[in-house]
């Protein structure tokens, strides 16, 4: 049988050439660049990654591992990112303070330090806080997202139509554009859901909303982030908050104290939560939209369509 060149074979070629892993990343957002490390973008929650990535997510120089340059790091690939880049920083800036919080930052010791203790005392007592916690270890964040598609009907006796096409006159793109603003005024995290168990007595709805405000959220809380996308008759909004585990600290950096059963909810939370969760539902409202400019008041029945979504992330 004759001999077989191992260099020539075409697998150890392939095998030869292993991607570079990129340690960095530089993203356009909507022409805003911003320069992330890997370990960043990996920390991420799963439902805003994708957001940013939708056909997924490139960690490698793939195209470049298998040309001559590929060796020049200078050349750098930039992803373009259909994303709103100041949510995108207020991501970033939330988990950022989180994680220097809890792991310390500047030579000051965070909570991870105190939380040790508790670490400690598992293997020397029969305390009923598990080694195996991850919430003993990891900063938890609740991470809720909306995407409100908003739907406005005018009355028949005004100008605003669409022509034979279905495209939208100049009253009727007005009319989209002051439901928008009115919209974004109502920043309130919880109104519309609680609306909903008003008119529904929906116990699940109701449920869910004691569940969030017993994990971190309060009831008359406003989201975080919230921004019209352009060109669309859509509204993004994010709101980020700690997740409640039951870990109480102490000024002087002693052992924390632990609500057991909270943090027995948290922890159900986190079985739950820990992939994305969805829920959608419409909601529809009698609007009078105020006179604006040369523009009269008008009164519309404005749908919206709103998908919630929901995850724990441990960063």
């Amino acid at each position: 049988m004759a001999a077989v060149n191992i260099s020539s074979s075409p697998i150890t070629q392939v095998s030869q050439h292993q991607p570079q892993l990129l340690t960095r990343l530089t993203l356009d957002l909507r022409g805003r660049r911003f320069e992330v490390d890997r370990e960043t973008i990996m920390n991420l929650p799963e439902s805003v990654l994708l957001c940013l990535f939708p056909n997924g997510l490139v960690l490698s120089r793939q195209s470049m591992a298998l040309s001559d340059g590929g060796d020049n790091e200078e050349d750098d690939e930039v992803y373009g990112v259909d994303f709103d880049p100041d949510c995108f920083q207020y991501v970033l800036t939330f988990f950022r303070n989180a994680s220097d919080a809890f792991y310390g930052a500047n030579g000051s010791p965070g909570l991870l330090a105190a939380q040790q203790q508790l670490l400690d005392s598992v293997t020397s007592d029969f305390s009923p806080v598990s080694a195996q916690n991850p919430l003993l270890t990891k900063q938890a964040i609740i991470v809720l997202r909306e995407e409100l598609e908003y739907f406005s009907i005018p009355p028949k006796d005004t100008q605003a139509s669409t022509d034979q096409n279905g495209i939208a006159n100049d009253h009727l793109l007005d009319i989209k554009r002051r439901s928008g603003d009115y919209l974004m005024d109502k920043k309130s995290i919880f109104t519309a859901l609680q609306r909903n168990v008003s008119k529904e007595n929906n116990l699940a709805e109701q449920h869910l909303i004691d569940m969030l405000c017993m994990s971190g959220f309060n009831r008359d809380d406003d989201w975080g982030f919230r921004a019209l996308e352009p060109s669309r008759c859509c509204i993004s909004s994010i709101a980020l908050v700690l997740l409640k585990t039951g870990i109480i600290h102490h000024p002087d950096g002693s052992k924390p104290d632990v609500d057991h059963p909270q943090m027995a909810t948290a922890q159900k939370l986190l079985l739950f939560w820990r992939k994305p969760a969805r829920k959608c539902w419409w909601d529809g409202l009698d609007v009078d939209l105020p006179a604006a400019d040369d523009k009269p008041a008008v009164s519309v029945k404005l749908w919206a369509r709103r998908v919630w979504t929901l995850e724990l992330s441990l960063v």
